[in-house]
């Protein structure tokens, strides 16, 4: 029998502008499919109780994803997973079905978060087809505990399966998005996934644990269909948000065909590792609507680079750069300062080459944030930066031995004055009226470049 599925995400987040919550409308598509009726609820947006929403809908489950943690911003380190524990307490007031866990920040730390909510189940991982598998068990009163990446209750204690289920094939029809009118409204953009997987070694990245190390890419066509069903929703720019685009030249080309075979007219950004693009690459991107590009290079040092796994050279970072501009793409890359193996000396390295890049706008943030599964937690295990007893649920930052984190700031700070293409502090209230501004007069797509023009023409704060 069909049950009644209360989906709800949790994200709060706007800055620096709000996300539509992709993943867990996945799921939802995943559980329509499978022949249940569904609620959606976006804290982001809906304005409706939770207590209204059950006592309406009256489900016989609920399920709730968690995006993110926190901001990985060491000076901030805002948490979000307060709202995850407040929510439970409330759907508790209200509800005596099971609690569903799952997203991508509840898979990073899935015992932890089950036992501050008090959930019932976790779903590690991908969710669509452990979900749908665990619905048919409660149903039909089967227990559910040998599930693949299932997180459960037994004697007291929240226990966790290995995650050993065969990749999802991604070959689903999109479906439109729900709410989609605030976040084009509020961003201007939603966002897209072409293909799950990362297969790169960065030393503090969680995509290889979240979504395996294998690239699974979507069919070209699907994805063009997709850009076309968002635009018939009034979308007219999208976000790219695989771990990188670029996993292969095939992907790329293939894509990007397809959607100019199809006429879809959105502009888009992507992530882009600054390795291996070539000039046919970039134009037929541009071709099909590439805008922007975040890259992500975490350093322009060398021995920085190696030491953060990274399997690159500045020298990488420089072409990929030139073909960017070439192309008259907007760019800008992001820098983790501090991490492994750096010193003023490689920073200062860092600041040098930086104004080799034509036009760069650089995201600079100092420390590297510590998750566990990592090789940045294994490495700060190993030289005491991280004792075992510590609960990295709670923000954790790395710094090199040779730095702390003032000296890192002051370095950075002393960068950002002398290139205001450097972007390292929370913007100035200016911006954020700026920003308005430019959405009333229908401005899409990231707004970087524009922090870095205001950067030049405000006075600094001291």
């Amino acid at each position: 029998m069909p049950s009644r599925i209360l989906l709800i995400s949790t994200n709060k987040c706007d800055f620096p502008y709000p996300v539509f919550p992709i993943g867990l409308a996945m799921v939802e598509e995943a559980v329509r499919r499978a022949g249940h009726t569904t609620r959606w609820l976006d804290l982001q947006v809906d304005e409706t109780s939770i207590k209204d929403v059950i006592q309406e809908f009256r489900p016989d489950v609920v399920g709730m994803s968690l995006r993110n943690i926190d901001d990985v911003v060491f000076r901030r380190r805002e948490t979000y997973f307060g709202a995850l524990v407040d929510v439970c307490r409330e759907i508790r007031q209200h509800s005596t079905c099971p609690v569903i866990l799952g997203g991508s920040g509840f898979s990073i730390f899935p015992n932890q978060l089950m036992e501050l909510s008090g959930a019932d189940y976790g779903i590690q991982g991908e969710g669509e087809a452990t979900l749908t598998r665990l619905l048919v068990a409660l149903e039909n009163g089967n227990d559910p505990r040998d599930l693949p990446g299932l997180c459960y209750r037994h004697d007291g204690r929240v226990r966790s399966n290995p995650c050993t289920a065969p990749p999802l094939k991604l070959d689903a029809s999109p479906s439109p998005r729900p709410r989609a009118e605030y976040y084009l409204r509020e961003s201007s953009m939603l966002n897209i996934q072409t293909q799950r997987g990362c297969s790169f070694e960065c030393c503090y990245c969680t995509y290889p644990l979240l979504e395996g190390r294998g690239h699974r890419r979507r069919p070209p066509e699907l994805i063009a269909e997709e850009m076309l069903l968002l635009q018939q929703q009034g979308a007219r720019y999208g976000f790219i948000v695989d771990s990188v685009f670029n996993s292969s030249p095939t992907h790329v080309i293939e894509t990007c065909e397809a959607l100019i075979r199809r006429g879809v007219k959105m502009q888009w950004c992507c992530f882009l590792r600054p390795q291996g693009l070539t000039r046919e690459q970039m134009q037929i991107m541009s071709r099909a609507g590439l805008t922007h590009i975040e890259f992500g290079s975490d350093s322009f040092d060398d021995s920085v680079l190696q030491a953060y796994g990274k399997h690159f050279r500045f020298e990488d970072v420089l072409r990929s750069s030139e073909l960017a501009y070439e192309a008259k793409v907007d760019y800008c890359h992001f820098l983790i300062c501090g991490g492994p193996g750096e010193t003023r000396e490689t920073l200062r390295h860092t600041f040098e080459n930086s104004l080799k890049l034509p036009n760069a706008v650089i995201l600079a943030l100092p420390g590297m944030r510590v998750y566990p599964g990592t090789p940045l937690f294994r490495h700060a295990r190993k030289i005491g930066k991280c004792p075992g007893e510590m609960d990295l649920l709670e923000p954790h930052f790395f710094f090199s031995p040779h730095l702390d984190p003032d000296a890192v700031a002051a370095e950075l700070k002393a960068f950002s004055t002398a290139s205001p293409n450097w972007i390292v502090n929370e913007p100035q209230p200016e911006y954020y009226a700026l920003t308005r501004r430019l959405r009333q007069r229908g401005v899409v797509g990231p707004l970087w470049s524009y922090l870095s023009l205001m950067q030049r023409v405000l006075p600094r704060p001291t």
